[in-house]
């Protein structure tokens, strides 16, 4: 499932488990763009960093689906 966009604040669940991740931040890596998430309600573990999907529909992160179902994101 894809998204217009991934943005700070966006929460993510990883597929095949019940874990939400937070979209804390995103930025541009040589010709990619990179989204790092934090595990929801584990602020003392590692970051993941992942690398943004594009698709005709949007954004995506491989991996993760969209936590919450929105027509608008």
């Amino acid at each position: 499932m894809s998204v217009r966009k991934v943005q700070i604040g966006q929460l993510w669940k990883k597929d095949g488990t019940s874990d939400i991740y937070l979209v804390t931040r995103v930025y541009d890596e040589a010709l990619s763009t990179v989204a790092v998430l934090r595990k929801s309600g584990a602020e003392q573990e590692a970051l993941i960093r992942v690398r943004i999907g594009r698709n005709a529909q949007g954004q995506t992160l491989p991996g993760f689906s969209p936590a919450v179902q929105d027509e608008r994101l």
